[in-house]
């Protein structure tokens, strides 16, 4: 039975920086680490944010409720969404071993001991933004945007509908997210759960599992 390798994309295979994303655009309020942080927490951990991408907001409402929520200009917030698809730029250590666990695919091909699938939290703007920019996209077998199926992690229901959809079986599954709740989500369903700090130390653990 084949490996499933499931991979997160923010902070793992793309840039997420959302602190110094608000920097640029709101200097004035985002002068400080420290107040950029609690500016870009206020933004990117409401609900209104977490409905956007759960896909069942549009970008045009979140940015009309943030705008008005925490007193910035709308001008200023339109510009800080339209522009996220600029900010989230490949991380190339993560593709490079990507590249690697992609060629062992091809060199087996279907009687390969791998399969290469991804799990993402993604408002479908920036999803399909990403599929038009990056070729390296289509060396996954298949994977699933939380945009497109209306349920975000960590909730256990888009867990099962990525198994449901490519037959994952969940023992010979191995799921990588920088978010630990992620993590622990994807463990409790008996995937084998890899929370991401680097790829550097991510591809000894592949190495170790696959052999």
């Amino acid at each position: 039975m084949p490996i499933n390798i499931v991979f997160d994309f923010g902070a793992v295979l793309f840039t997420w920086r959302p602190h110094e994303i608000v920097r640029g655009v709101f200097p004035a309020q985002a002068g400080t680490p420290a107040a950029a942080r609690r500016l870009a927490d206020a933004i990117f951990h409401h609900q209104d944010w977490l409905n956007f991408d759960r896909g069942t907001v549009e970008q045009s409402v979140v940015t009309q409720r943030t705008a008005h929520r925490l007193g910035l200009p709308h001008q200023a917030v339109r510009r800080l969404l339209a522009e996220i698809p600029e900010h989230l730029t490949p991380m190339q250590d993560t593709v490079d071993l990507l590249a690697r666990l992609h060629q062992r695919r091809l060199n087996h091909g279907d009687h390969g001991d791998i399969r290469l699938y991804f799990l993402s939290n993604m408002p479908e703007p920036y999803a399909r933004a990403l599929q038009q920019r990056h070729a390296f996209l289509q060396w996954f077998d298949g994977g699933m945007f939380s945009a497109d199926v209306k349920v975000i992690k960590p909730q256990p229901e888009i867990f099962r509908m990525l198994e449901s959809r490519y037959a994952l079986a969940p023992g010979a599954t191995m799921f990588i997210d920088d978010h630990l709740a992620n993590v622990q989500a994807a463990r409790a369903l008996g995937w084998h759960g890899i929370h991401f700090e680097s790829a550097a130390l991510l591809a000894p653990h592949l190495a170790r599992h696959l052999g």
